[in-house]
């Protein structure tokens, strides 16, 4: 089967929905598929079509960007084309460009689906709004002439007003995770790498500095940590400069973060490949997600964090919960309490029944190759239908 994955942003950004797709085009790929993803060259040093782990890869040049929307004026003929070559579509949302790639799945009968990963909420801005009601408009759109659409949890699909719209259509799929698997020796040497000093414990957050994910909720949280834990130190991995539209909020929260550096109680990772990770979370006594906003729906972290035993502290947003909710690995605090998140993290750190219990949790519904066998479910009975149809 010839699988055409369309999303803005691919590899070598780093994202939720990025990975997310990366590796389900490998589990794809590995099931003999031929795949295709079609993004943007956000990055002018990158190629305009290139080959990784099996996955073909064409760009579509940038024009310019809209906070951190692109404009690529050659999508549609890319599209046009690829839409042709393929059996089935597969789109990520949110997305501005999908609207019209559907509509041609739809015109070619080719089984489209769309996975919706969350909202999209621009920063502030006349440019960001009219940018965001753009893009809400072309996600409906996308939606009317999707097939199906999948999101992962029956929880942000019920408080969606954007999926409710098309309660018919959504199909639930727990997102592909997986970890490279990581020596004792492995871990230890990152132990010594990041954490010599022995801080202890270590809280780990592993996101994007994005206004979105709460950093601030942290930061203030902190204070009622360190009078217990005078020696606790947080560990934050990912991507926290010069990212788009984000320059400000890491500009106002720098000054405080910069004071616990100096005490050795915040420590920048930056972003870790998949083997760091796996050797990153056994390091770790607890992992935050204390995001504000629906334009988190999961947090595939949660998961990389239970499959190592460690549990987490997350807020209460529809969807975001559901990790510890289903795993009862962790507390979950609402969304902006920073005494709430503080209280989590206490309650976490006097408990370790969740680290013993890790053996009993059931994690292979993660599995990507699990994970491409739903998407293989669904395209088969779409095409069953189409056919139906003539």
């Amino acid at each position: 089967m010839k699988i055409l994955i369309v999303l803005t942003y691919y590899r070598p950004n780093i994202s939720g929905l990025t990975i997310y797709a990366e590796r389900l085009a490998k589990a794809f790929v590995a099931k003999g598929h031929e795949v295709t993803v079609l993004t943007s060259r956000f990055d002018r040093s990158l190629p305009l079509e290139e080959t990784q782990d099996g996955v073909r890869i064409v760009r579509a040049p940038v024009w310019f960007r809209v906070s951190k929307g692109v404009i690529m004026p050659t999508i549609g003929v890319l599209a046009s084309r690829l839409v042709k070559e393929t059996d089935v579509v597969q789109l990520h949302l949110p997305q501005f460009d999908a609207a019209g790639i559907a509509i041609r799945g739809r015109i070619l009968k080719k089984p489209t689906i769309t996975t919706y990963h969350c909202d999209l909420l621009m920063p502030a801005g006349v440019m960001s709004k009219a940018a965001n009601w753009g893009v809400d408009l072309m996600n409906l759109i996308t939606a009317v002439f999707s097939h199906r659409i999948v999101t992962y949890t029956q929880d942000y699909a019920d408080h969606s007003a954007y999926l409710r719209g098309f309660h018919s259509k959504v199909k639930i799929v727990p997102p592909p995770v997986v970890l490279p698997k990581a020596s004792p020796n492995e871990i230890q040497e990152f132990r010594l790498l990041h954490n010599p000093n022995n801080y202890h414990p270590v809280i780990g957050m592993a996101a994007r500095f994005a206004t979105e994910k709460g950093v601030e909720v942290l930061l203030h949280a902190l204070p009622a940590v360190l009078a217990k834990y005078p020696n606790a130190k947080v560990q934050f991995v990912g991507p926290y400069e010069n990212i788009i539209g984000e320059e400000q909020y890491l500009k106002r929260l720098m000054p405080v973060i910069e004071k616990y550096q100096l005490n050795g109680n915040w420590e920048f990772l930056g972003s870790l490949d998949p083997k760091a990770m796996a050797v990153f979370y056994p390091n770790i006594d607890v992992l935050v997600v204390p995001s504000l906003n629906s334009t988190e729906a999961f947090g595939l972290v949660q998961i990389e964090a239970m499959m190592n035993g460690i549990p987490c502290a997350t807020s209460n947003l529809p969807g975001v919960r559901q990790p510890v909710k289903i795993h009862s690995m962790g507390q979950i605090f609402e969304i902006g309490d920073s005494e709430g998140l503080a209280k989590s993290i206490l309650t976490i750190l006097r408990s370790q029944s969740e680290q013993a219990a890790k053996e009993k949790r059931d994690f292979s519904c993660y599995d990507p190759a699990s994970v491409a066998q739903k998407y293989e479910v669904l395209f088969k009975q779409i095409d069953n239908e189409l056919h139906q149809e003539k």
